[in-house]
């Protein structure tokens, strides 16, 4: 067992993924270019696996994920469902490995559990869907407490942390089909990063990352679209700032305006989209 608030959970910084048979493996293709056969080569594809997420001995939800920072993804996802309020609320964390994917086992604090009973979800995670499963769309737009945290970011930090993204997304160098998540701090630093063959789990794995870390003052940056969800977990974990590369949503704008969370899309070198809380952004000259 490992307990969660030593320091075997706060993992490598920026270089997290280890790129092995669990995160890629090689298949053969055929490369047509022009309409012709190019050549017979073997392709690194992006590995899925399934991991099932277990409280207290009973299975919550099984989802496609790449298969490292599973103790980030544990502690993330449960977080941002609202199953937990904080990391102390997890006694323990196993990773059992088995023969059809992989088992996450947390032990809760009776009362967390007790409230995971309470709204419990007979969910089947995918790669690109954060409701799955979702029994009532009541309960697809859950009660998030507004942020609290208004730290603001320099422009020219957003800049700096886009010109070094796609350096530290490991796996996606190999691949070119995962997602990653980064934290940023006030100078564009990129302080960590996690990638996933699925946006909902590589955003997770970051938050459960930066939770049991000392970050402060920073931003969250995506290389997806900002949906309704992304929005949830970053207010769920107390992030001022959501910086998209892709667009975002209606629903993620509204949600980002009422949770007083600054939303940025479309986010490039030289150009980004702000939504909401645009004065946390500061434009120096």
């Amino acid at each position: 067992m490992n307990e969660v608030n030593s320091p075997s959970v706060l993992l490598p910084i920026v270089d997290s993924i280890s790129l092995t048979s669990s995160t890629c493996t090689t298949y053969p293709c055929l490369r047509f270019h022009d309409g012709q056969v190019f050549e017979a080569e073997n392709d690194e594809l992006a590995v899925e696996t399934a991991v099932a997420m277990i409280y207290n001995g009973i299975a919550h939800t099984v989802q496609m994920c790449s298969a490292t920072d599973l103790e980030d993804l544990a502690i993330g996802f449960s977080v941002t469902e609202g199953i937990i309020d904080s990391v102390k609320d997890i006694h323990d964390i196993e990773v059992v490995i088995g023969c059809n994917g992989i088992e996450v086992h947390m032990t809760l604090a009776n009362r967390h559990f007790e409230r995971l009973k309470r709204a419990r979800r007979n969910m089947s995670g995918r790669t690109g869907c954060g409701i799955c499963g979702t029994e009532s769309l009541q309960h697809v737009v859950r009660p998030v407490t507004p942020v609290s945290n208004i730290t603001s970011l320099p422009y020219s930090a957003v800049q700096r942390a886009l010109s070094s993204f796609k350096q530290h997304q490991l796996l996606n160098q190999i691949t070119g089909s995962t997602h990653a998540a980064a934290y940023i701090s006030s100078t564009g630093e990129i302080l960590a990063i996690r990638e996933d063959v699925g946006r909902h789990n590589a955003l997770d794995k970051l938050i459960g990352h930066y939770l049991s870390a000392d970050y402060k003052n920073g931003a969250i940056l995506i290389s997806s679209r900002a949906s309704f969800e992304m929005v949830q977990k970053v207010a769920s974990a107390n992030v001022g700032i959501l910086l998209a590369i892709s667009g975002a949503t209606s629903m993620a704008v509204d949600l980002s305006r009422s949770l007083n969370l600054t939303l940025a899309g479309y986010c490039r070198i030289g150009r980004m989209n702000l939504y909401t809380h645009a004065e946390r952004i500061e434009f120096i000259d």
